[in-house]
């Protein structure tokens, strides 16, 4: 019996221990960026075991050390005073490949997000294949698939409009497209 199966059937564990057991999603809590509990789906997204990951730092699984430090300040940031921040971004998997997520996060503390924070990770399948992209071209692709415009993308990774755009037209040439809803199709898997 599976430890999701014991924990569903074992008198004494309660709702919320069962939903994070069956949950689909990758489920994680931290304190001050490091991971204290995953439920075995976020391990397992990342190919790990939930025990390997408690006590980690998050940054085992960025792409690199200066993404874990530029996008945990954007975090930080957009969660100032509201506790809340989502969204779409490379992570590193144990085996080194990078994988595509929608990211949910929600500080118990607003004007300290990273204190304490619970965090909802969920797999996107695309057409991409992102390890062949750069660290500043990945959070570009991000931006663009949340919905910025190449003056906010620029504005939130404190870098020009003119080089957002020139990003943008190499990643267009790199994936075959020729427009930014191109791109973004491309990158989201759809036909």
């Amino acid at each position: 019996m599976s430890q999701a199966d014991r924990r569903t059937h074992t008198p004494g564990f309660s709702p919320a221990e069962s939903f994070a057991a069956l949950s689909p999603l990758g489920l994680a809590l931290s304190r001050d960026r490091v991971l204290f509990w995953v439920n075995e789906r976020f391990a397992a997204l990342f190919g790990f075991a939930a025990e390997e990951l408690a006590g980690q730092s998050f940054a085992v699984l960025f792409p690199s050390e200066a993404e874990f430090r530029r996008i945990g300040l954007r975090m930080q940031a957009a969660m100032q005073g509201c506790g809340s921040y989502r969204d779409e971004r490379l992570m590193r998997r144990r085996d080194g490949r990078l994988q595509w997520f929608r990211v949910h996060g929600h500080a118990t503390d607003p004007n300290e997000p990273f204190r304490e924070a619970a965090w909802v990770f969920e797999p996107m399948t695309t057409g991409v294949e992102p390890d062949t992209l750069t660290p500043r071209e990945r959070e570009v692709l991000a931006a663009l698939t949340a919905g910025q415009t190449a003056k906010e993308c620029a504005k939130s990774l404190g870098i020009s409009p003119r080089t957002v755009e020139k990003l943008s037209a190499r990643l267009r040439q790199h994936y075959g497209v020729h427009t930014s809803a191109g791109l973004i199709a491309r990158v989201l898997g759809m036909p």
